[in-house]
């Protein structure tokens, strides 16, 4: 499948559908107002380098995104960074696509000299981020008794 993966200072076109899955899958049930989702999105195109968000498309077909965020889980404020919002549109699942944003966001932390990153999931997601190399270090957190995932950068061979 082609694709490319680019951060979103760079195209900034995809913003309203960037914010629009963020604030509908993650968001809408709990009663957050979408503006508050776009200005939160918004610090992704700032100067600083985290927050970030990356979208992966075709031409202009948007396809899915991942992010790394300082904080994504207010019970756990000592954890930074995290890859966070990833989402892959219907149509491209099972291809793939899902692995190659997380990596993708991981590989850029990774390259601002962060030693680790987390991320948070759902039970359903546990095996999606392991086989990603992600390991499971506390269970069951928060009120949607999540799964929060370590990853650590590489050690540099000499």
């Amino acid at each position: 499948m082609h694709y490319s993966i680019s951060d979103l200072r760079q195209r900034p076109d995809f913003f309203d559908t960037v914010a629009d899955r963020i604030w509908s899958a993650w968001w809408q049930r709990h009663g957050v107002a979408r503006g508050y989702i776009v200005g939160r999105l918004q610090e992704n195109l700032g100067a600083a380098a985290i927050p970030f968000a990356l979208v992966a498309h075709r031409d202009d077909v948007f396809m899915g995104m991942a992010s790394v965020i300082a904080s994504d889980l207010d019970e756990r404020p000592q954890y930074t960074p995290w890859v966070a919002a990833v989402w892959v549109e219907p149509q491209f699942r099972t291809q793939r696509l899902g692995g190659a944003l997380v990596d993708a966001a991981t590989e850029a932390a990774f390259r601002l000299g962060e030693p680790c990153l987390y991320l948070c999931a759902a039970a359903p997601r546990r095996a999606f981020y392991e086989r990603l190399g992600w390991q499971p270090i506390e269970e069951q957190v928060g009120e949607l008794r999540l799964t929060v995932f370590r990853k650590d950068r590489p050690v540099a061979e000499e």
